[in-house]
């Protein structure tokens, strides 16, 4: 018997990272030296308190199910963390939690995309938005947002890609793979143009956000044009400033009427959330951000050593990141050199191939919608990142300009 798999399921892939992260794990265990630069997970651990406040709930019996739209305690703390962080208001009904962030944008899309609908993102992108936007029904319509832009939309390329069936524009900020933050003046020059377009919605995704390397707070499009708020959906989560992946809490906070209904979509596939991850959500949002500066110092310091060590290395051209985990890496002065096995460097997966040879692990710009380019990782030792720049620089030098 032939298994038939539906033509939703056809659209889309196994994540990227994941493979990526899979083969340099084979790899690892099979006894090679490799750098594994390929995942956005902290090599912090979780904060003590959160992981107190975690075996409190399981001791006291905190573990049945949960409401499907989130603890009314957690939200509290979502809608007092939006207040206290991001200055921005939401009643307790605008507010939803999943098993994490990828499944707030999952239900949004499920909830709100009918076949053909398009959802406007721009790239590098994050490749779960546009097989999200897939599975849905949707289209996603990829704008390139190149170097020379530093991986960020222009108003004018939002405005030309604007059309009749757009459903949704996506930002991401900083950016992931790029590490690009919008500006205010940039952000409001976006707005300006979705203002003349009230038919648009905007999903905001800001889990990286205070993981920024130029000292400044938090900063939303809705900080500046507050007057989007109705049409914006926020999402975030636990995952990445708290060291909490696997604990897979996410949050949204929109429109009730989009809320609520990301609730029902969300009722028919998991129910609510982990009772013992949401415990431990909530002592994340109350703990406060002390423990944050040193992480943050650390993520800096990283960013600085890898791109100081790829700057240098004739055929590279590095995006310097102001925010986020990682560097991306334009390649493109790579292509149609050869590797001393003789084989030609056609592409960046090509390049990817030959870096993993090499001992270190990344992605290939492919992935996140933009060739030639390469992500690599900082959420890992800082003794890792001079490493693997160490070994990038050689492996490029070792390269042919003919065969």
């Amino acid at each position: 018997m032939t298994l038939r798999l539906s033509k939703r399921m056809q659209r889309v892939s196994l994540s990227a990272n994941a493979a990526a992260k899979s083969q340099a794990t084979a790899l690892r265990d099979a006894g090679r030296d490799i750098l594994d630069l390929t995942t956005g997970e902290p090599d912090f651990d979780t904060p003590e308190h959160i992981k107190q406040a975690a075996y409190a709930a399981i001791a006291a019996g905190a573990t049945k199910y949960t409401p499907t739209p989130g603890v009314k305690a957690l939200r509290v703390a979502v809608q007092c963390k939006l207040q206290r962080e991001n200055r921005l208001d939401y009643p307790l009904e605008s507010i939803v939690i999943a098993n994490g962030a990828k499944q707030i944008i999952f239900n949004a899309f499920a909830a709100t995309l009918d076949d053909g609908d398009e959802v406007l993102l721009p790239t590098p992108y994050w490749p779960t938005f546009a097989d999200s936007v897939r599975f849905n029904g949707g289209e996603p319509v990829f704008i390139e947002c190149g170097l020379a832009q530093g991986c960020k939309l222009t108003p004018q390329q939002l405005e030309q890609h604007i059309g009749e069936r757009t459903r949704w524009l996506i930002l991401n900020g900083p950016g992931n793979p790029s590490g690009a933050v919008y500006s205010a003046v940039e952000s409001q020059a976006l707005a300006e143009v979705l203002r003349r377009h009230p038919q648009v919605l905007i999903l905001l995704d800001e889990l990286y956000e205070h993981i920024r390397f130029d000292g400044q707070p938090a900063q939303s499009l809705l900080n500046v044009a507050p007057d989007l708020q109705p049409r914006c959906l926020l999402v975030g989560g636990v995952s990445k400033t708290y060291a909490m992946t696997g604990w897979r809490i996410g949050f949204g906070a929109g429109p009730q009427a989009l809320t609520s209904a990301m609730a029902v979509v969300q009722s028919q596939s998991t129910s609510g959330a982990s009772s013992v991850g949401q415990a431990a959500a909530l002592a994340a949002f109350d703990g406060g951000l002390d423990f944050l500066p040193e992480q943050v110092a650390a993520y800096h310091l990283r960013r600085d050593l890898l791109v100081t060590a790829l700057k240098v290395v004739n055929g590279l051209e590095v995006l310097e990141p102001q925010g986020g985990f990682f560097v991306f890496v334009r390649c493109e002065g790579l292509l149609g050199r050869y590797r001393p096995d003789g084989v030609r460097l056609n592409n960046d997966a090509d390049v990817v191939a030959y870096l993993l040879d090499e001992g270190v692990a990344g992605v290939a710009g492919s992935a996140y919608g933009l060739s030639p380019w390469f992500r690599l990782s900082i959420a890992t030792a800082t003794d890792n990142v001079v490493e693997a720049g160490r070994r990038i620089a050689y492996a490029c030098g070792q390269l042919r300009g003919e065969a």
